[in-house]
């Protein structure tokens, strides 16, 4: 069967194969696309680079623990209508004019196929996801208070991210394709950098490298370091002069990488020690 499209990630994000499979799998069945994975590992960014690499619009639905699953089809503002009938001069009786589609209804009528991302929702109650199930199955959902049924022009592509800080429904799970990103390895993790920063010294890279794996080793740290500070670091090394050598025995600009007060104490008595001399295992050779 030929795929309306293949995505293979962008010149900014790299995508393994599985990853690249999946999304057109996602797309081609027309089913949300659920990815899981610590932070840092690029779930937000996969919206964007599908977006980017298509020529779409993206949509972005940030959820909180107050959100309800209802915001994302539309609001009725019935304050502003309220006070307009107290003190304004519109009518009052068009209701229409008071409601406002939310990130759902967006993509819903949208002029063109959009991409549409909706991130953390295990942020949000358990009830959020199967009260979504509805309107991603069938792509419509009533406005009682005017009357109009909101009928997706084309149907979106949805990427939901999820933490995993809780479990989210089974009945929700069965609609979505899946896929776990993993945290990248030394030699994904070079590809990336390189990506950013392609005149990086080679010497720099190998030692920051290193360094950075020994650092997400350390057992008992609250908040590892992700892709995202790495790539910080790695420029604060660059831009700050540090010799190769001197990264993996100090760990210079630690509080780049290290966001809790236990983690930077825990490492630093780890320094203090000599435990950070301990090798890692070796790292894959790369070239440019």
């Amino acid at each position: 069967m030929k795929q309306p499209f293949a995505f293979d990630g962008t010149a900014k994000y790299l995508v393994s194969d599985d990853l690249r499979n999946t999304v057109n799998i996602a797309v081609a069945l027309g089913r949300p696309l659920l990815i899981k994975g610590e932070p840092g590992t690029g779930k937000t960014m996969l919206a964007k680079a599908i977006a980017d690499s298509l020529d779409k619009p993206l949509i972005i639905w940030n959820i909180k623990s107050t959100t309800k699953a209802q915001e994302g089809l539309y609001v009725y503002d019935t304050v502003q209508r309220l006070y307009d009938s107290q003190f304004g001069d519109r009518d009052v009786s068009d209701i229409s004019q008071y409601i406002k589609l939310g990130k759902l209804g967006e993509a819903f009528v949208s002029e063109e196929q959009a991409v549409l991302l909706i991130d953390e929702i295990d942020k949000a109650d358990l009830e959020f996801p199967n009260d979504l199930l509805w309107e991603l199955d069938v792509m419509n959902f009533y406005i009682p208070e005017t009357g109009e049924t909101i009928t997706a022009r084309h149907r979106p592509i949805v990427v939901i991210t999820s933490n995993a800080e809780k479990e989210l429904p089974d009945a929700f799970l069965r609609r979505c394709i899946f896929h776990y990103i993993d945290f990248p390895d030394e030699e994904m993790m070079t590809r990336i950098i390189l990506v950013h920063y392609p005149d990086l010294q080679e010497r720099l890279l190998t030692e920051s490298l290193k360094a950075f794996y020994w650092l997400r080793s350390v057992g008992g740290l609250q908040k590892k370091p992700s892709t995202s500070e790495l790539l910080d670091w790695v420029q604060a090394l660059a831009v700050g002069g540090i010799e190769p050598e001197q990264i993996y025995a100090k760990m210079p600009f630690l509080g780049v990488l290290l966001k809790k007060n236990q983690d930077f104490d825990l490492t630093m008595r780890h320094l203090q020690e000599g435990k950070v001399q301990k090798q890692p295992a070796p790292l894959h050779r790369w070239s440019r």
